[in-house]
C-alpha cells in the first residue's frame, strides 16, 4: 500500500496574481504558506482486475475513459497508469470548497502516488507542473498556479510567475522566532460557507482577458501588496503584517460581486472589533475560511466562539507532499 499526504495552504500576500490570464501579462508574485492539514491518497492492489476508487462517491470502471472524477481520469491517462487490479481512496482533513487549496492538493498527492506506484522519480516542481497540466491545461479549469506548488514544495514559500508559465520559488526569508510569532498570531475560523472556486475565478479571468482596467490595476495592488507582506515578514514585523492583510481584504472585495456576504462581513467586523490587526478571505471568496492575525488571541477566539464559529488550528508543514508509506 501507498499513502501520500499533501498539505493545504493559506495565501499570505498576493493572492489572485497566479492567474495564467494575468502573470502571463503582467507577471504575478504571491506569498503562501502551506499547513498541518492535508489531503491524503491511498493507492493500493486489489483482487479485482478493474479500478475502484473511493472519494466522496464510489466508482468502479474497467477503462480510464469511463472514470468520471475529472482530475483521476487525466491523472491515470497524463501518467499511463494500468488501472486493473486497483483501488485509489482520498480523505482529506478539511472538506474541499473551503478556500484552502485542496484541488491542488488533491492533485499532487494522486501524481505523487501515483509515480511512486511506478517506481518513477519526481522533484517538487515536476510534480507541481504535473498537476497544473490536469487542471489548467487539460480540465480548463480557470485556477491558478500556486495551490498546486505550495502543496508540492511545501513551507513559507515566494512565488514568481511569469511569461509562458514559468515558475521560480524561493523560501521566506525569516527566522524561526518569526515561523512561531506568525504561527501565534494567526487564526483561522470557517465562515460557515462552502463554494466552488471557478464562479469567481472565471469573472477574474474572464475580466483578465479583457484588459479590464478596473481588474489589472486592482491584481497590481495587490501583487504590490505580496512584496509588502513578504518585506513586514522578512523584517520580523507581524503586526504591520497583520494590517497590510486588512488592506488586501479591502481590495479583494472590490474584484467580485460574489466575494463576500452579509454574514461574512459581520464575522469580519467582529473580529476586528476585538483584537484582530486585519485578515482576509482565504481562497477564491464566497466562503470558506477568514484568516485572521492579532495580538491578543484569546480574545478574539472567544469572540468568535461566542458568536458560533469554528477556529481550525494549525502549524505551517515544511515537507511539502509526501509518501508517508510505501
Amino acid at each position: 500500500m501507498i499513502i501520500v499526504r499533501s498539505p493545504l495552504r493559506i495565501s499570505l500576500g498576493g493572492g489572485g496574481t497566479d492567474l495564467p490570464s494575468y502573470y502571463r501579462k503582467h507577471g504575478g508574485f504571491l506569498l503562501a504558506a502551506a499547513i498541518d492539514k492535508y489531503v491524503y491518497i491511498t493507492l493500493h492492489r486489489s483482487f479485482s482486475d478493474d479500478l475502484i476508487i473511493k472519494y466522496s462517491q464510489y466508482e468502479r470502471v474497467r477503462e480510464i475513459a469511463e472514470i468520471r472524477h475529472p482530475i483521476i481520469r487525466e491523472a491515470a491517462r497524463l501518467t499511463g497508469l494500468d488501472i486493473r487490479f486497483l483501488e485509489i481512496t482520498s480523505m482529506a482533513d478539511i472538506p474541499a470548497g473551503t478556500g484552502l487549496g485542496s484541488s491542488g492538493s488533491f492533485t499532487t498527492a494522486l501524481l505523487k502516488a501515483i509515480y511512486t506506484w511506478q517506481r518513477r522519480t519526481m522533484t517538487a516542481e515536476q510534480l507541481a507542473a504535473d498537476a497544473c497540466e490536469i487542471e489548467i491545461d487539460r480540465l480548463g479549469e480557470p485556477v491558478g498556479r500556486q495551490d498546486q506548488y505550495i502543496a508540492a514544495i511545501g513551507g513559507l514559500t515566494c512565488f514568481r510567475f511569469s511569461g509562458e508559465d514559468k515558475v521560480e520559488h524561493w523560501p521566506l526569508a525569516v527566522d524561526g522566532r518569526t515561523i512561531h510569532d506568525l504561527e501565534d498570531s494567526l487564526l483561522l475560523v470557517f465562515t460557515g460557507f462552502t463554494r466552488p472556486a471557478a464562479r469567481v475565478l472565471a469573472e477574474q479571468d474572464a475580466k483578465s482577458r479583457q484588459d479590464d482596467r478596473e481588474m489589472t490595476e486592482n491584481l497590481h495592488f495587490v501583487k504590490q501588496l505580496g512584496q509588502e507582506c513578504r518585506q513586514a515578514l522578512e523584517a520580523g514585523d507581524v503586526e504591520q503584517f497583520g494590517r497590510l492583510l486588512d488592506v488586501h481584504w479591502q481590495h479583494k472585495k472590490r474584484r467580485s460581486g460574489h466575494m463576500t456576504n452579509p454574514v461574512i462581513d459581520e464575522i469580519y467586523s467582529l473580529a476586528m472589533n476585538n483584537g484582530a490587526l486585519g485578515g482576509k478571505l482565504i481562497g477564491a471568496g464566497g466562503g470558506g475560511f477568514l484568516l485572521f492575525c492579532t495580538r491578543d488571541k484569546l480574545r478574539l477566539r472567544r469572540a468568535l466562539s461566542g458568536h458560533g464559529l469554528s477556529e481550525v488550528r494549525f502549524g505551517f508543514d515544511f515537507e511539502g507532499t509526501k509518501v508517508v508509506i510505501a
